[in-house]
């Protein structure tokens, strides 16, 4: 969070000892999220049973648990907090003509009407395969240049390009990080496995939401993936393709792509956005796009900011969180846990 975020001095000072030598994050005074270190952070999207936004709660409204042992809240904030937001959008063949008309026109209302002047932004697509068109920058002409000049082609790289952009997204500067995913279709030639991809996901800070457009409404609803083990660390690419210097060349399997439909898949979508805290959203016209991005957009600026000292378990297990607010009327998504590395 900004330095301007409110904080509980009594809390400050009691977790002093605990964040000694955490390294502020670059918006400024705040503590960047990193799995089994000093401080736990958790953004949490309180909503009412009509589905609306909660304002106004304070810290003492809620209650988190980790691994089912309540801890003690001690940062707090519920301003909106700038985001470092990656955009990765489907440009295969099946997104030609309205679909990608809509895209680029709901992309553009999003990043000059929606999000704050503040929020820096990078740009990934994919077909055969994931490529940054844009990398980090708070300038909506340059992006939406970027936006207006894409064409459609190939198949559909889904995962790949996520398994780039979650390394990116957890670069910014910015101690709020997110991705939005923008699909009409399955994954059909990734080389990247989706528990791989899950487990990356499940690394990370980074909230990820996906939208799915179902415009025939024949979403695929297919096997929830598998609980991913403890990750043995491989070589991932970086963005734009290059692979880390000084690691071996990943051995992928053939590109498989994991399913033969190219229907919209409910489940791996929600299984890859709702242990970060985010969600999908699955419409069924080219111009839903419009408000499921405002949706996203007014959802990343009314979240509220927890913190609390790590239990200092550095074991490379996942470790559930669970958040809940004392008013058993209000809903909370929040990210599910972490893993301690």
């Amino acid at each position: 969070m900004r330095s301007s975020a409110l904080v509980n001095v009594a809390a400050v000072v009691v977790a002093a000892a605990t964040l000694q030598g955490q390294q502020p994050a670059g918006d400024g005074g705040s503590f960047k999220f990193k799995s089994g270190v000093e401080l736990i952070n958790v953004t949490a999207t309180v909503s009412d049973a009509s589905g609306r936004f909660v304002h106004g709660l304070r810290q003492e409204d809620f209650v988190v648990h980790e691994d089912g042992e309540l801890q003690t809240i001690t940062h707090f904030s519920a301003e909106r907090a700038p985001v470092s937001l990656g955009i990765v959008l489907d440009t295969s063949d099946s997104m030609d003509g309205e679909k990608m008309r809509a895209a680029k026109a709901a992309l553009n209302r999003f990043l000059y009407d929606l999000l704050d002047e503040r929020d820096e932004i990078f740009l990934y697509t994919f077909d055969d395969d994931p490529r940054l068109v844009q990398d980090w920058t708070t300038d909506r002409q340059v992006l939406s240049r970027a936006i207006n000049r894409l064409n459609t082609d190939g198949a559909t790289a889904m995962y790949d390009a996520v398994a780039e952009a979650i390394p990116l997204a957890a670069s910014g500067r910015h101690q709020k990080k997110a991705i939005v995913l923008i699909s009409d279709g399955n994954d059909t030639s990734s080389r990247t496995p989706i528990i791989d991809l899950k487990q990356l996901v499940r690394e990370s800070e980074v909230l990820v939401y996906a939208i799915g457009l179902d415009a025939d409404g024949r979403s695929s609803v297919q096997q929830p993936i598998p609980q991913p083990p403890v990750r043995i660390p491989i070589p991932l690419p970086f963005p734009g393709g290059r692979r880390r210097p000084g690691l071996p060349q990943l051995q992928w399997p053939p590109r498989s792509g994991g399913s033969s439909s190219d229907r919209v898949n409910v489940v791996a979508l929600r299984d890859l956005t709702d242990d970060s805290g985010g969600r999908t959203e699955i419409i069924r016209s080219a111009r839903d796009l419009n408000p499921a991005t405002e949706g996203i957009a007014a959802e990343l600026s009314q979240q509220y900011y927890l913190g609390y000292p790590s239990p200092g378990k550095k074991d490379g297990r996942w470790h559930s969180i669970r958040v809940e607010v004392k008013n058993r009327a209000h809903r909370v998504r929040a990210r599910r846990g972490y893993v301690a590395s």
